[in-house]
């Protein structure tokens, strides 16, 4: 930079044209801001008041803003996951897929936005499950978005008889399209009062609106029978429970017995009942064991009791620990931050002490994405105080330099909260940008009022005068990272949800911090600056001692 102005600048009697329309205007709003500062100097608690209101307002506006891990991206694509009852054929399945089919169709065939639709039937090995992906044209070739496309289809596709269907625009940090991003688990003793503990949660979730399609992965939908042996009649007939154990592995499981030999090879014997001699529970009343005495033949229907229930396909653990995750996609404008607040509002009021709270998929990554983002936010305040601390050699200057920061939060709070973006893993990074971005301003002032008072001048004129003089490059510095930013939020196209996070949060921080901190640092100064020393009185009480010192060597 000196370089090029060494090469660039010339002195000249007068500005340009445009220096000399536009110097009345900045002379006046110096001007005025000196004015202003004088009275704020003067009514100190006034100012601090303000600031500190201000930046206590951080916290209210954190509460209400909808928190996700990242925004949703129009990336073409939306994936919609179905799932028929349990046990549902394949016929039964592809019949409601295809009833899905028709109603996507006039994506491709009337509106054009819809490049293709492509459907997949028994996901997972599974003949009740089934997916569908909507690929759509560019961006630029369709006057809806993505985000739009899909809740209009998701009110269509919830009167598909049949199937349960939930859209899901995919994640923007990589994460499975495959899953809903409610995922919220209950551990506990075993999977029987685990699943009593998530039936009371899943009840009272009904109620929120917010959640849609709430499931859990325990469903007790396989069909199971279960064979109670008559101990006392077994007994009676002096049959032991281990031969009808036995006879059951033999003729419905089967068993080896024994072995043959066949040209050298050694083969198996396998007893088994044929396949229509066991289809049935009526099919027992044809097996029969023998009694006690050995002289009878005893069915085997007259021992046994049979009752039919229903049973988990699969069962789960998370951590070792038996449990059940419950499941739900989000209605347009309900934030997961919101989800999972009130799923743990609800675990707080109805599971007991025992029962522990845990997450997957999305809903994990959102938990561990915001503490590690709160760490680094911290861990960055600590540096750059440090750092500050080091170059001004005090503590008192980057304490009065970093009261900045808050305010910039308040002001990326209160633009995200305008411009109706969320606060996510994006916006917080911006966050953290501010965090250097606002003290460059802080130490454009307090380092110009330190050397005034290294000039000799009191403090009050010091920061009065080093304010003034500042106060068109701290402007200056504002308003070219506010236009840098611009171009961040106006973009548009894939990704550029994320990319506008990140320029709304640096301009409603800059913008909202500069204002208040050209009045709110001045009078932190003004307080707490008279509790340091100017480099010139060190250098002037160094140099007295130097002096005394060499008399005494002197007299000496």
């Amino acid at each position: 930079t000196g370089m090029l102005c060494s090469k660039w600048l010339r002195p000249r009697e007068s500005g340009g044209l445009l220096q000399v329309k536009t110097e009345r205007f900045f002379v006046a709003l110096t001007n005025g801001y000196r004015w202003g500062l004088e009275r704020a100097l003067s009514a100190p608690l006034v100012v601090l008041a303000v600031g500190v209101a201000a930046a206590a307002g951080a916290w209210s506006l954190y509460q209400i803003l909808p928190e996700e891990l990242s925004p949703t991206e129009d990336r073409a694509v939306i994936i919609i996951p179905s799932m028929a009852p349990e046990g549902s054929t394949v016929a039964h399945t592809d019949k409601s897929i295809r009833e899905m089919e028709e109603i996507l169709m006039p994506l491709r065939t009337e509106t054009g936005e819809a490049r293709r639709i492509l459907s997949i039937l028994g996901w997972g090995g599974v003949t009740n499950r089934g997916f569908m992906i909507v690929g759509l044209e560019d961006w630029g070739e369709r006057e809806r978005s993505q985000q739009e496309i899909a809740a209009q289809i998701q009110g269509q596709l919830a009167d598909v008889p049949g199937v349960r269907p939930f859209v899901v625009n995919p994640p923007g940090l990589g994460q499975s399209a495959f899953e809903q991003p409610v995922q919220f688990v209950i551990g506990g003793p075993d999977h029987k009062q685990v699943a009593e503990w998530s039936e009371r949660v899943v009840a009272r979730a009904r109620e929120n609106p917010g959640l849609l399609f709430l499931d859990t992965d325990y469903e007790e939908t396989r069909p199971q029978l279960n064979v109670n042996v008559d101990r006392d009649r077994a007994a009676d007939l002096g049959i032991g429970a281990d031969v009808i154990g036995r006879t059951l592995q033999t003729m419905l499981a089967s068993r080896d017995v024994t072995t043959y030999m066949d040209r050298g090879r050694e083969y198996d014997v396998i007893l088994q009942a044929a396949d229509e001699d066991r289809a049935t529970p009526g099919d027992l009343a044809n097996i029969y064991v023998r009694s006690g005495s050995g002289s009878d033949l005893i069915p085997l229907a007259s021992l046994l009791e049979l009752s039919e229930e229903g049973s988990p396909p699969v069962l789960h653990r998370v951590d070792r620990m038996p449990s059940v995750t419950i499941t739900a996609s989000l209605a347009p404008g309900y934030d997961l931050g919101a989800a999972l607040d009130f799923l743990e509002g609800i675990a707080a009021e109805e599971l007991p002490a025992e029962a522990r709270v845990s997450y997957l998929g999305l809903s994990d990554e959102f938990k561990q994405a915001g503490g590690a983002v709160l760490v680094t936010f911290a861990m960055a305040l600590l540096i750059v105080f440090l750092v500050l601390s080091a170059q001004f050699e005090s503590f008192v200057h980057p304490l009065v330099i970093m009261t900045a920061v808050p305010l910039a939060v308040t002001g990326a709070l209160a633009a995200l909260l305008l411009t109706g973006n969320s606060l996510n893993i994006y916006s917080q990074i911006g966050m953290i940008l501010l965090i250097g971005l606002m003290t460059k301003n802080g130490i454009l002032i307090v380092e110009f009022a330190n050397q005034l008072r290294d000039e000799g001048r009191a403090v009050r004129d010091a920061i009065l005068e080093g304010a003034t003089l500042r106060f068109r490059p701290v402007l200056m510095t504002a308003i070219s990272t506010i236009f840098g930013a611009t171009p961040l939020v106006l973009a548009m196209g894939a990704g550029a949800e994320s990319r506008a996070a990140i320029g709304v949060v640096i301009i409603g921080g800059m913008s909202f911090a500069t204002v208040l901190t050209l009045f709110v640092i001045p009078v932190l100064y003004d307080l707490l600056a008279r509790f340091t020393t100017p480099v010139n009185v060190v250098s002037v009480e160094l140099e007295r001692l130097e002096a005394e010192h060499g008399q005494a060597r002197a007299g000496g």
